[in-house]
């Protein structure tokens, strides 16, 4: 009898929840320009499950493999109205609601879904450093306040963030894999409440 009560509770530890995916904080409100020209706030994502990227249209290094895995993504989502994508351009002063539709349309990016927003640098800069946690510089600034080279470096993760507006996860952008790291995530929030 005892073999099979040992057995018994060794089996039911296997079918434990999973732990609740990790909390870094809300996303601030903003407020910026949609590709179609139309205003954007944190409140369209009011109880949706959404996934934020962070690029720049004329990007030659990693921008380009982040697309199309987000492409990637899009495809692979649950058919679901409570889903977006959201990528955040890093180069504002280039990157028009016209030259984000443009790279939109090279990526095949359905217009209900999946979002390019663009907006004031310094309020999309912040938003980027203290909402979503991710790394962006310009390279406008040296050391002393000089003016740098111009070279925007900027974070490759997508961001999970969850239907209360809350930071939920990070996942590596540019990894072939991250489809598959992120879907079940995204589904789990789905689920919550």
């Amino acid at each position: 009898m005892r073999p099979l009560l040992i057995v018994a509770l060794l089996a039911g530890l296997g079918c434990a929840a999973p732990e609740p995916l990790p909390d870094y904080g809300a996303v601030p409100g903003f407020e910026l320009t949609e590709r179609s020209g139309r205003t954007v706030s944190s409140h369209d994502f009011d109880g949706k499950v959404w996934v934020a990227d962070f690029v720049f249209t004329t990007c030659a290094g990693p921008c380009p493999r982040m697309s199309a895995n987000m492409k990637r993504l899009q495809a692979a989502l649950p058919d679901s109205p409570d889903v977006r994508l959201a990528t955040f351009s890093v180069d504002p002063e280039r990157d028009t609601p016209e030259i984000l539709a443009e790279y939109a349309k090279r990526y095949g990016a359905d217009p209900e879904r999946w979002l390019f927003l663009t907006g004031d640098k310094q309020a999309l800069y912040d938003l980027i450093r203290k909402g979503f946690l991710q790394a962006v510089d310009d390279g406008s600034l040296t050391e002393g306040g000089k003016p740098g080279p111009g070279i925007i470096t900027h974070s490759t993760r997508y961001t999970l963030v969850d239907r209360h507006g809350r930071v939920r996860g990070f996942y590596h952008g540019e990894e072939a894999g991250v489809v598959q790291a992120i879907l079940p995530d995204l589904e789990r929030l789905l689920r919550e409440d």
